[in-house]
């Protein structure tokens, strides 16, 4: 059955732990994430890359992340994947 929903999901166990894995799957996950991430557009680089930048929120700066890019049908859903590496606890 394909969907054309995007689906956002906590990829790491929750709890206690240095970082935190906050993954996008599904055809908005690019626009979505480049909509709070501040560094390079995402929609502008090849799959399988990892950029670092900033999270906000408007000015305010929640977090330093990495994201990793994965662009269909070259991820492990064949859809566009984002998965977001931040500071956890």
């Amino acid at each position: 059955m394909a969907s054309n929903d995007t689906i956002v999901a906590l990829a790491t166990a929750t709890g206690s732990g240095a970082i935190a894995v906050i993954r996008l799957s599904g055809p908005e996950s690019i626009s979505i994430v480049n909509r709070i991430f501040k560094g390079k557009n995402l929609a502008e680089h090849a799959s399988h890359t990892v950029h670092f930048g900033t999270i906000r929120n408007g000015n305010e700066v929640l977090d330093e992340v990495l994201v990793s890019l994965f662009i269909a049908p070259h991820s492990y859903t064949r859809e566009d994947v984002v998965e977001i590496s931040t500071h956890n606890s």
